[in-house]
Parts: structure tokens; C-alpha cells; sequence
């Protein structure tokens, strides 16, 4: 039996390895060919770089309008992701705590947003930018983008809010604290690593969406990172090590983000599965 448990356990933990490997594959490959010149990629494709250099990485930052980009990229993220946890989360507490009639009924609408998909609105979100005057603006997007991540931030918090014990709540109430304060002092202290969680979701999504921001920037200042990398990369297609050079630039932010809030971003995950 022992012998048997030996096994299973090294097949365990030899697939877990073989997984890593593989997930963590495409990032390396990034790497070692941004490290590359054109002419080592066209020699050796796969291998490792045999005269490493940072031309590459020191073109995109200085050279190119990468830096422009990721900063218009940071500036969308900001604000569709602000907005968005502010709306979901004055909608999550009003829908478990709230005492309106049809809060159900506004969960299920909330739920049924969450299908919709983002290509159906273009057209007439398109037209109400252009009718607001706000179109090839980054305004325009992030107001999109916050439309779209509301649902699925609400439904996040009321699945989450609903594991807070009601006794708190109540006993706050009692004590004739309004709810907004009941909102500052009593359910966020407790719902930090949820609110975290859902804002590096969303952030992830709004920093690696393409469509939209193809859709509603046009001005070469304008674009968003990854809008912006996919002309880069229709531009500089033949240059391989230049492109993933750029691509590497796109991925560091959300990788340090990730790993500077890990340990709340597994609470926050695992928090809301009781129900």
C-alpha cells in the first residue's frame, strides 16, 4: 500500500511539474527571444539566445510610444476599475442588506447582464460616444469598460457579502449606525482581500482587452498597450525579437501586480464558496 501511495504521489507531483512547465513555456519564450537579435531569432527560432542583449527592450522604452501606451493603458485600467468596484459595491450591499423590495429581482437582471456579450453593444455604444462627443477619447472607454464589468462585480460581491454574518449588521444597526457607515466600518474592514481580488481581475481584463479600444481609438496617442501592439506588431511583423520585446513590457506590470497581492488574491477567491 505504501509502495502503491509512493506512486501515485510521484505521478502527483510529476504532472504538476509537467503543467508549470508548460504554462510557464510562452513567458519564457517571450523572454529569451526579446533578449535575441533579428539575426540570432532567424537562426535559431527556440534556442537560447547566444549573444543576449537589452536592444531590443531599450528600443521599445526609449524609441517606440510603448511607454505612451502602457501609460494610457494604466490610466484606462485605473478608472474603469475604480468605477466599477464603487458601483458594484454600494449595488452588493444594497442587495443583501438593503431593505427595498425587487432587490431579487435586481439581482437577476444584474445576472442576466452578465451574458450579454461586449460585441453586441458596439455599435450603439459607439454612437452614443460619438453623439457625446466623446469618441477616440479615453473617457469613452473607460466608461464602457466599467459598463461592462458592474454585473459581474456585483454578482461578486453579493456572493461574498452574503458570508458576512448577519449578527454584525444587525448589531451595528442597533447601535444607529447608518448604512454607510455600517458600509465603511463594519463590511469592508472584513471584505478586503474580496475587494482586492475583484479589482486585479478586472484590471487584468482591462489591460489586455484589444476590441474595444481597436474600435474607439484611433489617434496614435490615444491607443491603449495592447490596441497599440497589435499595429506595433502589423508594423515590425518581420522583426519577431522587437515585437515580443514590447509584448514583455505588457505582461510585467500584471505579473508584479499578481505577485505583490497574492496572498489576498487566494483569499479572495476562495472566499465566497460557502454558498
Amino acid at each position: 500500500m505504501r509502495v502503491r501511495g509512493g506512486i501515485g504521489s510521484i505521478l502527483r507531483q510529476g504532472l504538476m511539474l509537467l503543467v508549470c512547465v508548460i504554462s510557464l513555456y510562452p513567458i519564457w519564450f517571450v523572454i529569451q527571444t526579446a533578449l535575441k537579435t533579428h539575426q540570432d531569432y532567424t537562426l535559431n527560432p527556440t534556442g537560447l539566445p547566444t549573444h543576449p542583449t537589452l536592444h531590443n527592450i531599450t528600443d521599445v522604452l526609449f524609441h517606440l510610444p510603448i511607454p505612451r501606451w502602457a501609460l494610457n493603458s494604466a490610466l484606462v485600467t485605473l478608472g474603469s476599475v475604480s468605477i466599477s468596484a464603487i458601483f458594484a459595491l454600494f449595488a452588493g450591499y444594497a442587495i443583501v442588506f438593503g431593505t427595498v423590495r425587487g432587490r431579487e429581482f435586481l439581482l437577476r437582471v444584474n445576472i442576466g447582464l452578465m451574458v450579454v456579450p461586449p460585441v453586441t453593444l458596439l455599435v450603439p455604444m459607439f454612437v452614443l460616444m460619438v453623439n457625446l462627443g466623446l469618441i477616440n477619447t479615453l473617457p469613452a472607454v473607460i466608461i464602457f469598460y466599467s459598463g461592462l464589468m458592474v454585473p459581474f462585480s456585483v454578482f461578486f460581491f453579493v456572493n461574498f457579502f452574503r458570508q458576512i454574518p448577519g449578527e454584525l449588521i444587525e448589531a451595528a444597526t442597533v447601535d444607529g449606525a447608518r448604512h454607510s457607515t455600517i458600509l465603511r466600518r463594519v463590511v469592508l474592514p472584513v471584505s478586503f482581500a474580496a475587494v482586492f481580488t475583484l479589482m486585479i481581475v478586472n484590471a487584468i481584463w482591462a489591460w489586455t482587452e484589444l476590441l474595444i479600444a481597436l474600435v474607439f481609438l484611433q489617434d496614435q496617442g490615444k491607443l491603449t498597450l495592447m490596441a497599440g501592439l497589435a499595429q506595433f506588431q502589423g508594423r515590425y511583423t518581420i522583426n519577431e525579437p522587437l515585437v515580443l520585446a514590447a509584448t514583455l513590457m505588457a505582461i510585467v506590470p500584471v505579473v508584479l501586480i499578481y505577485l505583490g497581492g497574492q496572498r489576498f488574491f487566494i483569499r479572495g477567491l476562495t472566499a465566497g464558496i460557502g454558498k
